[in-house]
């Protein structure tokens, strides 16, 4: 009696088995045509159906030929790009950019801002401060000299504080002949306007008026500037 042995897919060795026992196992398909089985007096192992005849199996094809293998569409390499560390990289160094350039525009844009509201503030003031000047020309070409608050239809320098103004003094400035007013204007918080002189001066032989300040000219309407 031949013992047979089969070996697995994993290299494990079974066996021995007696021709009708590995005839079993071939019908009921444990082991097929391919496996390796061997028995004494071969030299080495050999396919099931190498077997065949011998153990009374069922005729099976033979092995199919050897074929190249089919062709596999090759992907397209991926084209060259940056890695992920690049981009996280340029978006920190564009956003820093963007950073700094917003503090450009900030460092230009808020000064800028301030001098605008600064000089709208004191042009509101100045525009009712120049509200009095038809009074002041008229009393001149009546009485040939500049009003004073102590004259008639001319009030304390206090009562002609409002929105933008603390006190409005008439009368002539000191070293000229010239008359007119003082205004002072009005902007708490804000330490560039606030307490700030404002002067009208009338020319009475030209009918006109000179607007100066001690506020700082960028913050002054062009008509009142040094």
């Amino acid at each position: 009696m031949t013992d047979w042995y089969y070996a697995t897919a994993d290299r494990q060795r079974h066996g021995p088995l007696r021709a009708e026992q590995l005839r079993a196992l071939a019908m009921s398909g444990a082991i097929d045509a391919q496996t390796l089985v061997w028995r004494e007096g071969e030299p080495g192992w050999r396919a099931l159906h190498a077997f065949a005849a011998e153990l009374e199996l069922p005729a099976a094809p033979p092995p199919l030929p050897a074929t190249a293998a089919p062709a596999v569409a090759m992907a397209s390499a991926p084209r060259p790009g940056m890695s992920g560390v690049v981009i996280a990289l340029l978006i920190v160094v564009g956003g820093m950019f963007a950073l700094a350039v917003l503090g450009i525009l900030a460092a230009i844009a808020v000064p800028a801002y301030n001098d605008y509201t600064l000089r709208a503030q004191a042009t509101s003031a100045i525009v009712q401060a120049k509200a009095l000047q038809v009074q002041v020309a008229e009393f001149v070409a009546v009485n040939g000299r500049c009003p004073t608050n102590d004259d008639e239809d001319f009030g304390t320098p206090e009562s002609y504080a409002g929105a933008g103004l603390a006190r409005v003094e008439f009368g002539e400035f000191e070293d000229s002949d010239l008359g007119g007013l003082e205004a002072t204007l009005a902007a708490p918080g804000k330490a560039a306007l606030d307490g700030k002189a404002l002067w009208l001066e009338y020319h009475p032989d030209r009918s006109g008026w000179e607007c100066s300040s001690e506020v700082e000219d960028r913050h002054l309407p062009v008509d009142c500037r040094g």
